[in-house]
């Protein structure tokens, strides 16, 4: 398969507030544009056997105050940690408060890109950081030069989360075609 058109996809979800599930929501809506259905699923929902039956896995996670993790995703860590990803293709997007939480934007996308990276996922998505302004984060290089997935600001940038979901998802589709014809 090297068309995304006959990719399984997948979203897999965090949240306390919503935010992330309403990013999520705008990231299907896109993939739907592009004739890609996918199945939104909030982490609580599955077990480790589910990520079997995709070919494309989307996980969005927020960082909470201090570089706090996502309680879902804290509590159910062993499901990425049990699961079989062995050459799945993976895409992280996390939320953050760059102006509020400077030195910790993104940390819980770095938390979950090393877990996902132990179990073998082949990692796409990656993001540039120009156009952000936060002091560290352990959800990028260690240059500052990529995040680990999109970057969503929707307390200080929500103005441009919907043009980078777009690009993003375009981006993700490129990159998806291009592993799977390799």
């Amino acid at each position: 398969m090297s068309a995304i058109s006959d990719a399984r996809v997948a979203l897999v979800f965090g949240t306390d507030t919503g935010n992330t599930e309403d990013v999520g929501e705008k990231i299907c809506e896109q993939f739907t544009g592009l004739g890609v259905a996918v199945e939104m699923v909030n982490i609580v929902d599955i077990d480790s056997q589910y990520f079997t039956n995709y070919d494309l896995i989307l996980m969005g996670i927020p960082t909470w105050d201090f570089g706090g993790i996502q309680e879902d995703w804290e509590e159910r860590e062993d499901i990425i940690l049990d699961a079989n990803l062995q050459g799945k293709q993976i895409a992280l997007y996390g939320l953050g408060d760059q102006l509020g939480y400077g030195d910790y934007f993104l940390d819980a996308m770095g938390w979950l890109h090393e877990r996902v990276l132990k179990v073998g996922a082949k990692m796409i998505g990656y993001w540039p950081t120009k156009g952000y302004d936060f002091e560290a984060s352990l959800g990028c290089s260690e240059d500052k030069s990529y995040f680990f997935g999109l970057a969503i600001d929707e307390d200080q940038q929500f103005e441009q989360t919907d043009a980078r979901v777009q690009a993003w998802v375009e981006q993700l589709t490129q990159e998806f075609e291009a592993a799977a014809a390799a």
